[in-house]
């Protein structure tokens, strides 16, 4: 078994390092071209991170005490990657822009969700704002996907409705369920009738290069997933998602209660893990406000 899936996790390495996705690429030469184009295409892979905000969390969610944290407080980006064949948003924040008001200085919001749990926030700039400065417009991206559908990654989801939605199908099917958990499908009701993709497999080479990978990692939601980069002058990244919320979660291997499938995420965390070690890639926990805070941030970019 354990021979079996060391040659399971090299073939999947392999197939992203010798990018494999032809038939995809011959789909995806057409399928990219801008409907407008307020920043030309770059001449090689682009990540930029938003400012999306941070959260206050209570730690016993994530089977965690304050004594083996750093901080309860996450952060709430958002990415967008820009490839010489068209552009990609990941993930699109935790509260839409319409319903807060910037200032300036940093916003206090109270959120409450459907099942009356709440959440408070710190909101500081909207995600379009930031994109606009960025040189980009909503109507500039080709592709929308979401590491998953709980509320603080989906936002502004219908702000992005006419791109190109790359999902699984157990991931849709659940975000369009009568009562979807931990989350507000308001704000990502318009995807329903947008054009999508519906992607299967392990890894979707999103580009046909193997550069820009979204790679199946289960357990957190039904078709939760994470985001492989290869980078021409910054060492491979790989978006969390929400595998890990917390650095410490991933060194104690705790799950949170609010799993999908608690037996999935470690199968999935492990697969991450050993891809991590045989491509060299970092891992960039997206939750981890303390990482996000050390990142450079939109307009500048990672290339």
């Amino acid at each position: 078994m354990e021979h079996s899936k060391r040659i399971a996790l090299s073939i999947v390495a392999a197939c992203i390092v010798a990018s494999c996705g032809q038939e995809q690429a011959a789909q995806q030469e057409t399928s990219s071209t801008k409907t407008a184009a307020s920043a030309p295409a770059p001449s090689s892979l682009r990540l930029y991170v938003f400012d999306c905000g941070t959260m206050q969390t209570d730690l016993s969610r994530f089977r965690l005490e304050a004594k083996e944290v750093a901080t309860n407080v996450l952060a709430t980006p958002c990415f967008m990657v820009a490839h010489p064949r068209g552009t990609l948003m990941w993930d699109v924040g935790a509260v839409p822009d319409g319903d807060w008001m910037p200032t300036g200085s940093p916003v206090a919001h109270h959120l409450t969700l459907p099942d009356m749990s709440t959440r408070d926030l710190t909101l500081n700039k909207p995600l379009l704002a930031q994109m606009k400065e960025a040189g980009f417009e909503p109507a500039d991206i080709d592709y929308l996907a979401l590491s998953h559908y709980h509320w603080d990654h989906v936002a502004n989801a219908n702000a992005f409705a006419n791109a190109t939605w790359l999902v699984r199908r157990e991931e849709r099917d659940a975000m369009f369920s009568e009562q979807p958990p931990v989350t507000m499908p308001q704000w990502y009701a318009n995807l329903k009738d947008s054009k999508t993709e519906v992607i299967g497999g392990e890894t979707y080479d999103v580009f046909g290069d193997g550069t820009v990978v979204i790679m199946n990692a289960p357990g957190h939601t039904p078709g939760h997933q994470i985001l492989y980069l290869k980078l021409a002058q910054t060492r491979d990244v790989i978006l969390s998602g929400d595998l890990y919320h917390f650095k410490e979660a991933r060194d104690l291997k705790r799950v949170p209660t609010f799993d999908f499938d608690p037996t999935l995420t470690p199968v999935s965390r492990e697969k991450a893990e050993a891809f991590l070690a045989t491509s060299g890639a970092q891992l960039w926990i997206q939750h981890d406000s303390q990482l996000i805070a050390s990142l450079k941030k939109a307009p500048e970019y990672y290339e």
